[in-house]
């Protein structure tokens, strides 16, 4: 069965094109989670099969060597009793599965960050920044009331500033139509501020033509500006308060392993480096490998989503996404330069989130 579904996910992610549809998304997203929901367990019981294979073979090479021992081997009954340990042992990620699956993709955690910045003016001491990232609404039934609930929690937190760091959408611009409405509702007192992701380009669809993949690139940024943001593109300008400013930047989206379309120095270019610098990029590894080169105080990035799973012990969190970012969720600092990824609003792929909820972003800048 698990072979069948991972036939129909090949068969899906090969017809990009017919995804379009929310319908179809949909169709394809209950089934990677029914594989994974399935997988998972299935690994903890061949694994626990497995050993108990391995002790079985040692028993034998033991009773052929020493016939004579053979009653002080471990009996057939205690072995199987690894098979049932590791039955019972699977329930737990298919616990955690299924939780993800139903309500893991819907409970926001609301960060509270505090951020000591460097340069910045007392003005903003206090400074409240809501930064959501990835949202991929196109991975949403447009029936749920999630994103109207996140929506109301941003409100909620009465931010100065909302940044939103890419990936609007995992494909077309029509993605986001039925919440344009939903999301004009964002309100902030100082603005609102976005940028592109991987994703918003339409890289990972098939188009008819360039001017298709263009038309819909452009469609995309009208979305933005309908929804009040002010999409920024390899841009910067000041964030004013009382007689004092700040420089916001904004790139297009650059990573180590994506296509690279930002451009940091055009960006940049102007800016005072004494002063308060704040950057969005949509991939971390843009910090490492660009960023903290010019000395901007902040970056804020997204992009992993925290592998949609996680592990928290001994409150320290462990998640594969850790095995390909450096940098893949929470606050960074490097000497006085610091990173803050979110592990995003929404979800890709994988219809849930496992350990590793949404994440609804409150940055407190204060003055250092």
């Amino acid at each position: 069965m698990s072979l069948a579904m991972l036939a129909v996910i090949a068969f899906g992610v090969f017809r990009l094109e017919e995804l379009r549809s929310v319908r179809n998304s949909a169709y394809l997203y209950s089934v990677i989670g029914l594989f994974v929901l399935l997988l998972l367990p299935k690994v903890v019981i061949i694994l626990f099969h497995g050993l108990e294979d391995l002790l079985e073979l040692g028993r034998w090479a033991w009773c052929k060597m020493a016939p004579g021992a053979a009653g002080d081997v471990t009996d057939d009954g205690r072995l199987r009793f690894l098979s049932k340990i590791g039955l019972a042992l699977a329930a737990v990620p298919f616990a955690g599965v299924l939780y993800g699956l139903t309500r893991g993709w819907r409970n926001f955690n609301v960060a509270q960050v505090k951020v000591k910045a460097r340069n910045l003016p007392k003005a903003f001491d206090g400074l409240r920044i809501v930064q959501i990232s990835d949202m991929h609404l196109g991975s949403f039934n447009t029936g749920t009331d999630v994103v109207q609930h996140g929506i109301d929690l941003i409100n909620e937190q009465r931010p100065d500033l909302i940044l939103f760091t890419g990936d609007l959408v995992n494909n077309f611009a029509e993605e986001v139509e039925p919440w344009l409405e939903k999301l004009s509702g964002l309100r902030a007192s100082i603005g609102k501020f976005s940028i592109l992701g991987n994703h918003d380009y339409g890289d990972y669809s098939s188009w008819t033509s360039a001017a298709e993949k263009a038309a819909n690139l452009e469609k995309l940024k009208a979305h933005h500006r309908t929804m009040g943001f002010r999409l920024m593109l390899d841009e910067h300008l000041p964030i004013e308060k009382d007689g004092e400013h700040f420089t916001l930047i904004g790139v297009q989206n650059w990573g180590t392993r994506f296509q690279q379309y930002g451009n940091l120095d055009k960006a940049i270019a102007g800016t005072d480096p004494n002063k308060f610098r704040l950057l969005m990029s949509h991939d971390p590894t843009h910090w490492d490998a660009q960023v903290r080169a010019t000395g901007i105080d902040l970056m804020l990035a997204g992009h992993t989503h925290g592998a949609q799973f996680g592990i928290t012990i001994a409150g320290h969190t462990y998640s594969p996404a850790q095995w390909i970012y450096e940098e893949w969720a929470g606050l960074y600092k490097k000497n006085d330069l610091q990173l803050y990824v979110n592990r995003g609003f929404g979800f890709l792929g994988f219809p849930g989130r496992v350990g590793m909820p949404p994440e609804i972003t409150v940055l407190t800048l204060e003055c250092a």
